[in-house]
């Protein structure tokens, strides 16, 4: 109970000192903590300050060796470059050279031999009197050419006169002009008026003005309007004075073929068979019979939802029938049919005529 006693009354010293032992642990702690990471960050930067010089290092031997190399081949492409350029200056100076002495040669040989250059202009000049004595001879040729045929031209304009003039030829009644009795020989054109015959003169052939015979618009007319029958050789006579126009210009005119208006010619279902038509290549350019099935598997479990505008209070349109706009009368609003509406009909009924009047004056 003493040594209890005695620990109660010792208690709270032992408490300050625990708590003064504590606090100065954590205070020595907190700096040696703090020495020990100066001394780790010290040494770590030295470790990696030394592993950067190694690496500057190797680059540095490494773009030294690439440098040398590309210096070397740069070096060799140099010397290359210069071997070929001296090759091709003496290749040039040996090429003038050789040029030089040839150039020479020539000259002394041709252009300054006076024995070579006294024969070449002999030869020019023989050649220059063989070519002008042809090109003489050839003038000549052709100068009695010229001649030959002035005397031609000239016989057939005597000989053309001599027949015009025939009928001054003399008789054995009455003598002639050329053939005078006070004369003691005939006259040369008496002669030539003996030897010509007299000139005749030919009637020119007269061609129609028209180019359109009878045939080709006899042949769109029938035979109530016009009988066909065969056409008469022209008459050679002369043409009729006053201002008369061509015969088959004139039938052509009064029998023309009538031309139906555009109301006969258009028909009065037009506008039905165009619908019909329409139907039948709507039908044939469609890709799937059934045009509201998806193209793929994909979708085919879901319902297809028509959208408003597809749909009415009498059902949705017949898409997928046999013709893609087939009418069902039995969905109608009344058993009256549909009346269509031709506006092109109208319009033709009421200008029909003045198109008519129009073709038939054109």
């Amino acid at each position: 109970m003493a040594t209890l006693a005695r620990l109660q009354a010792r208690s709270t010293t032992v408490a300050h000192q625990y708590y003064y032992r504590n606090s100065v642990v954590d205070v020595f702690r907190k700096k040696e903590n703090d020495a020990a990471v100066k001394i780790q960050s010290w040494f770590r930067g030295c470790q990696v300050r030394a592993y950067i010089r190694y690496l500057h290092r190797v680059a540095t031997i490494i773009q030294k060796r690439w440098r040398g190399y590309l210096g070397r081949q740069h070096y060799q492409l140099i010397v290359k470059l210069a071997y070929y350029t001296m090759k091709m200056n003496l290749y040039n100076a040996m090429a003038v050279r050789i040029q030089r002495r040839w150039r020479g040669y020539k000259i002394r040989k041709y252009c300054f031999n006076y024995f070579y250059l006294k024969e070449y202009l002999k030869a020019v000049s023989e050649t220059n009197d063989a070519v002008r004595k042809a090109l003489e001879e050839f003038a000549e040729i052709k100068e009695r050419e010229e001649k030959k045929a002035d005397l031609e031209r000239e016989e057939k304009k005597r000989d053309y006169q001599a027949r015009k003039m025939h009928y001054l030829l003399s008789t054995k009644q009455i003598p002639g002009i050329y053939n005078s009795p006070f004369r003691k020989d005939p006259d040369p054109w008496e002669l030539r008026l003996q030897q010509a015959k007299p000139l005749t003169h030919r009637r020119p052939k007269v061609k129609p003005k028209h180019s359109v015979s009878l045939s080709s618009w006899l042949a769109c007319t029938s035979a109530r309007s016009f009988p066909r029958s065969g056409i008469l050789p022209p008459i050679d006579r002369k043409r009729c004075q006053g201002p008369f126009r061509d015969v088959s210009e004139v039938w052509e005119q009064r029998y023309k073929p009538l031309e139906p208006t555009l109301r006969v010619a258009e028909p009065m279902d037009g506008l039905n068979e165009a619908r019909a038509q329409l139907q039948r290549q709507e039908w044939t350019r469609n890709v799937n019979d059934n045009m509201f099935l998806p193209f793929s598997s994909y979708h085919k479990n879901k319902k297809y939802i028509p959208t408003m505008h597809l749909s009415s209070k009498y059902g949705p349109d017949a898409y997928g029938s046999q013709h893609f706009r087939d009418e069902n009368p039995k969905k109608w609003i009344c058993d009256k049919d549909f009346q269509t509406v031709l506006p092109s009909f109208d319009l033709f009924s009421k200008y029909g005529k003045l198109y008519s009047k129009a073709g038939q004056i054109v």
